[in-house]
């Protein structure tokens, strides 16, 4: 039966199930975070696929969803897709004549899905985007919002308008990223199997009409990529350096990174058999995990190894000389002469070297909330950080 209601693929049902679930789930358990996620992954996901490759064969059922997008995510689609296809068209110097053809002459939108942009003598011409259709979504998207405040004014204040705006600072932050170094794709499986390959974003703007589901088959081999989400891209904008820096400045910061990363501390050092020497690795500037081992093994050798001397200088200071610090460059493949080993999360050299083979009997590795390895425990949600153990 799909395949006579569905014009791409069978797999569009998906989406079209997950956004009317979405619409369940606003309509009886409405909060600002599920606005701004939802209104940020129906963007990226629904809405997307459906202005490059609309699901029904149907004009009339095209027409129906979009009206049905519009109130969902409180955006026009023709505007959305006007301004989306512009984006394609401003990249590319011209719409890509797939996109023409899936996007426009495939849509069966009749008045308001227009090609968004034309060439004309070599520059880019703009369509009038005030059409029937913006027009008709619009007035669904006032009078849905009507009847919410007239349901309940104090929520849709409170609630849906923070999660609204906070939603569209996501999708801001997806677009920005995508584009501020080049297209630039992610190809961690997670993120593309909850947001159906929108990671291959450089693949996508290649071939703009391809369906989602035929993306990771045509991978670029030339692609930049990186090895976050978009939306996450700004981590690597950040010099943990210079965050360290930071806590070095402030009395409360120390405080609390102190109290965050020794409860993770407190949650593994039991597991472990007794421990007498102890190395850490960078473990310079601002010492925490030096500060929090001191303080757990009281009757352990605490080593912290840095390839920067001026690291350890700073961290001198706070360790009252009870520590050894040696200036060397730590080497994950040679095996340490210690009980247990640390790695920071700002470690430069094959992490994964390290969780296949750890260079001691245990290992303590920092690491990213959503890399969990072997047995583990949080640091802090704020600092999107776990601590990993790892054993031989």
């Amino acid at each position: 039966m799909t395949a006579t209601v569905l014009r791409y693929s069978s797999w569009d049902a998906v989406l079209i199930a997950l956004s009317f679930a979405y619409a369940a789930f606003l309509l009886t358990t409405p909060s600002t975070p599920l606005v701004a996620i939802g209104l940020w992954w129906t963007a990226n996901t629904v809405a997307h696929n459906f202005i490059h490759t609309p699901f029904f064969r149907s004009r009339a059922l095209n027409r129906a969803y979009s009206l049905f997008l519009s109130a969902l995510m409180g955006i026009p689609q023709s505007l959305w897709r006007d301004r989306h296809l512009r984006h394609h068209a401003e990249l590319h110097h011209g719409v890509h004549h797939a996109e023409l053809r899936h996007g426009v002459h495939h849509a069966g939108l009749r008045h308001g899905v227009h090609r968004a942009e034309l060439r004309e003598n070599g520059n880019v011409r703009r369509r009038s985007i005030v059409t029937n259709d913006v027009v008709l979504e619009t007035g669904v998207v006032l009078t849905v919002w009507a009847a919410a405040v007239a349901t309940d004014a104090t929520l849709f204040i409170t609630a849906y308008v923070p999660g609204y705006l906070a939603g569209l600072g996501l999708c801001y932050l997806q677009g920005h990223f995508e584009h501020v170094h080049g297209t630039t794709s992610h190809y961690g499986w997670l993120y593309n199997w909850c947001f159906f390959n929108d990671g291959y974003h450089a693949e996508h703007h290649l071939r703009p009409g391809e369906h989602w589901t035929r993306l990771p088959s045509q991978p670029l081999a030339n692609a930049p990529n990186s090895r976050w989400p978009a939306v996450l891209r700004w981590i690597d904008a950040l010099n943990l350096e210079s965050l360290e820096r930071k806590v070095l400045r402030s009395a409360r910061l120390q405080r609390f990174v102190l109290a965050a990363h020794e409860q993770a501390f407190k949650a593994l050092l039991p597991r472990l058999a007794p421990i007498h020497h102890v190395t850490i690795v960078g473990g310079g500037l601002y010492p925490r995990s030096a500060l929090i081992l001191r303080r757990l093994l009281p009757d352990a050798t605490v080593a912290i190894v840095d390839a920067k001397p001026e690291h350890l200088e700073i961290a001198s200071p706070f360790l009252n000389g009870d520590i050894e610090l040696e200036h060397r460059l730590f080497d994950a493949a040679v095996p340490e002469p210690s009980d247990l080993v640390v790695i920071p999360l700002a470690f430069v050299g094959d992490r994964d070297r390290i969780y296949r083979h750890p260079p001691a009997k245990a290992v303590l590795v920092h690491d990213w909330m959503w890399r969990p390895r072997g047995e583990g425990a949080r640091v802090s949600w704020l600092l999107l950080k776990r601590l990993n153990l790892i054993t031989r």
